[in-house]
C-alpha cells in the first residue's frame, strides 16, 4: 500500500493562483484531508469550497482522487477528464513538490485509473 499511496501523494495537487486570483492566492482544496487519508472529509471540504470555479484543475484533480479512493471510478474519470481537457491549465504544486501543468497531471491521474492503481489503493484502505 506504501508504494500506491505514495504515487497517490505525488498526484495531489495544491490549489494555486489562477488567472482570476491574486497571484499569492492558495486553496487548500482537499489537500491536508487527502494527504490524511480522510478521503470522505476530503469530498466534502472539495464540494463544499467557494473559492474555486468547479472546473478549476486544482479542485478537478483532488475531487477526482477523493473519488476514486472511495471507489468512485466514473465519477473520478469525468473530473479528470475535464482537467485533462481544459482549455487553459495552471502549474499545480504535487504533495512531492514538484510543479506540473494541470492537463499533464490530470492525464497521469487518468493513466492511474486505468491500470487500476486506485482500485487497489481502495481495496487495501478497506482492509
Amino acid at each position: 500500500m506504501a508504494i500506491i499511496t505514495s504515487v497517490a501523494l505525488a498526484l495531489l495537487a495544491q490549489g494555486t493562483a489562477t488567472t482570476t486570483q491574486a497571484p499569492d492566492t492558495a486553496f487548500d482544496v482537499g489537500y491536508e484531508e487527502l494527504v490524511a487519508n480522510e478521503n470522505v472529509a476530503a469530498r466534502k471540504a472539495i464540494e463544499n469550497c467557494d473559492e474555486l470555479a468547479a472546473n478549476d484543475p486544482a479542485r478537478l484533480i483532488n475531487h477526482g482522487i477523493a473519488l476514486a479512493r472511495t471507489g468512485n471510478y466514473d465519477a473520478a474519470r469525468a473530473e479528470f477528464e475535464a482537467a485533462a481537457a481544459a482549455r487553459n491549465s495552471i502549474e499545480l504544486e504535487t504533495a512531492d513538490g514538484e510543479w506540473v501543468d494541470s492537463r499533464r497531471l490530470a492525464r497521469k491521474a487518468l493513466a492511474m485509473l486505468d491500470r487500476g492503481e486506485f482500485a487497489r489503493y481502495y481495496a487495501l484502505s478497506l482492509r
